[in-house]
């Protein structure tokens, strides 16, 4: 039977995530593009598939109604947002995912960027090798306030990690959190964290219908505060944020998620702002975890629904 991957690189760096689907049986086509697909090549390259190894593309109705083979999605990372769930669950498509395989790679990546924007090191890197020698004046992360929207595990982890800076913590999320005795943080509501923090990281999941942080909530925040998105796309206007940083109320901003990818709009232009291509699980260790365990939930997923590559 055979298994896609849609994801870009897996088995890039540890091959034995294909080993395992070799070895239980399975024909496996990789994403022959090297990039996102959308969903025409996902149905051109899937639509005798059984399983689908699964990346950020879109998997909508549209889509899944279009691979009648298919048993299962095993998602390739934490977030479910891009598949219609209610129409898979009316397709008898199973779907899973790799929930702890990201958390502590997009957690470090969101300390580094803040590191990076307080610091100002990317900036000052692309003006020396424009023979620029200046040298910008930063900040220090001990002692600022920074503020968590979305505190389930990567919320959780990138809180620990800014513990050992001095930081005082406060988060939002919509559930009240338990078990956070070891961790000194603050539970706040919305606003009142926009108001008070010095830097605020995202870490929510699933779609919004309209942008999290939008008009109103950039007149909340303080002035010369920075803000750090490796969460999703759409979660903050592009454009609001693009006008607060070009007239200075936001000392900095790093994007790691945007709410069309591959992005190519007017933050571009922008020199305090840090921009990475929805990279936040790109490292190796965690890579190679995370594409492991979604390769053993497909076939462990396929056995306990009764398929078998016999």
């Amino acid at each position: 039977m055979k298994i896609v991957i849609t994801t870009t690189s897996f088995a890039k760096f540890d091959n034995q995530p294909l080993q395992l689907l070799n070895n239980s049986g399975y024909e496996v086509v990789l994403n022959p593009y090297g990039r996102k697909l959308s969903g025409n090549e996902v149905v051109e390259i899937a639509k005798d598939a059984t399983g689908l190894i699964a990346g950020t593309e879109s998997l909508d109705r549209s889509v899944l109604e279009n691979l009648p083979c298919l048993r299962i999605i095993s998602r390739c990372g934490a977030g479910m947002d891009n598949i219609d769930l209610v129409a898979a669950a009316e397709l008898n498509i199973k779907v899973v995912n790799t929930p702890f395989g990201p958390t502590l790679a997009v957690a470090e990546l969101t300390v580094g960027l803040i590191l990076d924007l307080l610091r100002k090191s990317t900036r000052m890197d692309r003006e020396m090798r424009a023979c620029v020698w200046k040298k910008r004046m930063g900040n220090l992360l001990n002692g600022k306030k920074v503020g968590i929207i979305g505190f389930g595990r990567i919320g959780k982890k990138t809180a620990e990690l800014l513990m050992a800076f001095g930081c005082e913590l406060g988060y939002y999320d919509t559930a009240r959190i338990q078990g956070l005795k070891n961790l000194r943080i603050k539970r706040l509501g919305l606003y009142d964290l926009l108001q008070t923090s010095d830097i605020i990281t995202i870490h929510v999941s699933g779609k919004y219908e309209k942008p999290l942080l939008g008009d109103r909530e950039f007149e909340m925040m303080k002035e010369g505060a920075w803000i750090v998105n490796v969460a999703r796309g759409g979660v903050v206007d592009e454009e609001v944020l693009f006008n607060a940083l070009k007239d200075g109320r936001l000392a900095g901003a790093a994007l790691d998620v945007f709410e069309k990818e591959p992005y190519n709009g007017p933050l571009k232009k922008l020199e305090n702002i840090i921009l990475t291509p929805h990279i936040g699980s790109y490292a190796k260790e965690a890579r190679a975890k995370m594409e492991m365990q979604a390769a053993k939930n497909l076939v462990d997923g396929l056995e306990e629904i009764g398929v078998s590559s016999d």
